[in-house]
């Protein structure tokens, strides 16, 4: 009895240990099919990582050119110093290679460098830039420092450089460093940390078309970290090159006749869009942004009460003053309110209700139609016909002309300008619109603000005969309109107008430079500074091909400051332009 139950206990035990070795016999089993089949590649590819290098190739970018064929942003030969992040674990190998770089000449901390791996860091095997923009005697210099370890190696890659300097800064910008804060809002896997992107202007417009193909190369290395040889190899691909419908000798001509003034120069074809001449002045030299500057540096550029950053021809917004006449006179004459030889006695003021509003000319105009009214620029007669006209068909026919609208110009930051009217000013000031606001948006002022592409695309519009064109910068770019439905024979009475600004008017100084050219002037109220100063003109005046706009910011007069500035460069425009 005794020994049956013994055996009994032995039996269980026995059942008990082979059951816990069948358990740990099937977890095995399980665990080399997971290994070894479903996780076979994985576990291969990190065996590869630790043998194998990836080093990932960046292509060139694309060149621009101006219309002609002139280089506007090529490509020059450097080198970069590259390590892989498994070669800089720890602090005594970022010292050292920190210490190297400073023994030539090139700034660099512990903390620092850690920063530049982690930015850049994918995974361990993948090589990251340490240094760079470096010339080949620099990598040279290096290379025979016997600090040079086996982790570090030079790679050759190409940076940017602008020939036209700041003469086409606001137009092409310029590339830099992609941030952290792209890669994380962007999250294209095209781009990694270290990569060069467009920043600004063309730069950033076309940044898909201009930047190629990325390409790599694996090289297999021993346990050191030392190449052996390569494994595979894939060309980097060129980005496409952009013909802009820029002309260099055109953009210089305007740079000259900004020289030493605050303001914009702004010149397109009438009839397809492109735009021959886009200066805003000062301005500022591209290509120490691209090759990187310090933040003290980058601060100062900021903080310049010049502004040479502001890209004045479509970023700056001010008051339109008299070059808005135009608008007026089109709404007017659309909507009835007056034909041509509507007339209105101009004594030098216009009483409405108990405010009075001035004329330019104090002694007054005497009795004005509307070819003499823009002939002498008689704000009296605007003031009455926006008093019958009223502010919401004003502003009806101002956006239809592109007030208040971006332009669709292929470059970043345009200002839409200001529209206001009834809603604007309820929401914005609290308070109605009152019949003075419009009176003061006849002639351009009040809340109305207008950038110098804006005033020229709308000059285009009565030059060509109606469609408001969409400015282009890239000649590929096809030509866009939409049709502003102005009725030929209005169009042809604010010509006429147009043409006896400048043949006797208010603009003659901008008919003494050889070409035929129909335009407006304007000074613009400037609160507690000088007015600005504003004319926009085309030419010829009977065949129109060309419009320019110019503001000079606290220039005076736009009649004796501006004007000059338009005729020389219609002139130019007549004389070379294709």
């Amino acid at each position: 009895m005794y020994k049956g139950l013994e055996r009994l206990d032995l039996d269980k035990r026995l059942l008990y240990v082979r059951n816990i070795l069948i358990f740990s016999l099937s977890f095995l089993v399980v665990g080399l099919v997971y290994f070894q089949l479903i996780k076979a590649d994985e576990y291969v590819g990190l065996a590869s990582g630790n043998r194998l290098r990836m080093i990932r190739l960046l292509p060139p970018r694309g060149n621009i050119y101006d219309s002609s064929g002139v280089p506007l942003a090529v490509n020059v030969r450097t080198f970069d110093i590259k390590s892989y992040p498994m070669d800089l674990r720890l602090d005594e190998d970022f010292e050292g290679v920190a210490s190297l770089f400073a023994r030539h000449g090139i700034p660099m901390t512990p903390e620092g460098l850690r920063e530049i791996v982690e930015k850049q860091y994918v995974a361990p095997y993948r090589a990251v830039s340490v240094a760079t923009n470096l010339t080949l005697a620099q990598v040279s210099d290096l290379v025979m420092d016997p600090g040079f370890g086996q982790g570090l190696f030079p790679s050759p890659v190409w940076r940017r450089i602008y020939p036209g300097g700041s003469l086409m800064a606001h137009v092409i910008g310029y590339v830099g460093e992609i941030t952290r804060e792209d890669l994380e809002t962007q999250r294209d896997p095209y781009y990694q940390g270290g990569d060069i992107v467009g920043k600004n202007g063309i730069e950033a417009v076309y940044e898909e078309q201009l930047r190629g193909t990325v390409g790599d190369q694996v090289v297999e290395v021993d346990s050191r970290g030392r190449r052996l040889r390569d494994v595979n190899y894939n060309d980097p691909l060129k980005g496409n090159d952009i013909k802009l419908t820029i002309d260099m000798a055109t953009q210089r001509e305007a740079a000259r006749l900004l020289e030493g003034r605050r303001g914009a120069l702004v010149a397109m074809d009438v009839n397809n869009g492109a735009v021959m001449a886009f200066f805003s002045s000062p301005a500022y030299d591209p290509n120490p942004l691209t090759w990187g500057i310090s933040s003290k540096e980058w601060s100062a550029l900021l903080g310049d009460s010049a502004r040479p950053m502001l890209n004045r021809v479509m970023s700056g917004s001010y008051p339109p003053a008299s070059t808005f006449k135009v608008v007026t006179a089109a709404a007017a004459l659309m909507e009835n309110v007056i034909t041509v030889r509507t007339s209105f006695f101009c004594p030098g003021n216009f009483q409405l209700g108990p405010q009075n509003f001035r004329c330019w000319r104090r002694s007054g105009h005497g009795r004005e139609s509307l070819i003499g009214a823009l002939r002498d620029s008689c704000d009296v007669y605007f003031y009455q016909v926006s008093v019958k006209l009223g502010i919401d068909k004003l502003t009806k026919w101002a956006k239809d002309l592109g007030v208040g609208e971006r332009t669709g110009i292929d470059l970043p930051g345009e200002s839409r300008g200001n529209i206001a009217g009834r809603e604007w000013k309820r929401s914005r000031h609290k308070e109605a619109w009152y019949q003075g606001d419009t009176v003061n948006y006849s002639i351009g002022q009040g809340f109305l603000l207008m950038t110098p592409l804006q005033i020229a695309r709308t000059y285009a519009a009565f030059a060509n005969g109606g469609r408001l064109v969409t400015p282009r910068l890239n000649a590929a770019k096809p030509p866009e309109w939409t049709d502003v439905k102005i009725s030929k024979a209005h169009i042809d009475s604010i010509r006429a107008g147009l043409r006896e600004v400048v043949r006797v008017g208010t603009g003659r100084v901008a008919g003494g430079y050889g070409v035929e050219v129909a335009g407006k002037t304007g000074t613009a109220q400037n609160q507690h500074r000088n007015d600005h100063a504003w004319f926009v003109g085309y030419a010829p005046a009977n065949d129109p091909k060309y419009v320019v706009a110019v503001l000079i910011e606290e220039g005076g007069s736009g009649s004796s400051v501006a004007g000059p500035l338009v005729g020389q460069m219609l002139a130019y425009l007549d004389r070379h332009g294709k």
